[in-house]
């Protein structure tokens, strides 16, 4: 009986423990309205950064999920940063690689769906602690940008 407790213990345990995330990562995906991107539609992501966590460094993704039926190699992004405390926006362009004519679709796919983490930012250091508000928005020539599914960030921790 005691074997029989100690297992439902552990198994009913389990779902908590697999799905938690490491200390020193965020990540968080929205989905896009009719599978289309507008340039009018900015997601924000919001971030906390401890005192504690000031001392180490991390890297900084975009998560972008695609079709097979998008019409380019890459997307252009407008990211646009605020630190705690300020009021100036830092902005930066990316231009995302998302495939070659060699070999096709980069990332990951299942079907006709591919998901791709992309580096913007290595080893980067947030000196302040605080919230950090980070906005995306696409600033491709195509208006509203077809086949785009999800856009996201992740931070992670530089072990």
């Amino acid at each position: 009986m005691k074997n029989l407790l100690v297992f439902l213990f552990v198994v009913l345990s389990l779902p908590w423990t697999a799905c938690t995330r490491p200390d020193g990562m965020y990540e968080k995906d929205i989905p896009l309205p009719g599978q289309q991107w507008a340039g009018s539609f900015r997601p924000a992501f919001t971030f906390n950064i401890s005192e504690m966590d000031t001392a180490y460094r991390y890297n900084v993704y975009i998560v972008i999920r695609h079709t097979d039926a998008y019409n380019y190699n890459n997307i252009w992004i407008r990211g646009s940063i605020r630190q705690p405390g300020d009021s100036v926006v830092r902005t930066d362009r990316y231009d995302l690689l998302l495939a070659t004519n060699d070999k096709g679709w980069l990332g990951t796919g299942m079907e006709d769906i591919y998901e791709q983490r992309v580096l913007i930012q290595q080893s980067t250091k947030f000196s302040r602690p605080g919230e950090y508000a980070l906005a995306l928005e696409q600033v491709m020539r195509e208006d509203p940008l077809k086949h785009i599914l999800n856009i996201g960030v992740r931070v992670e921790r530089v072990p």
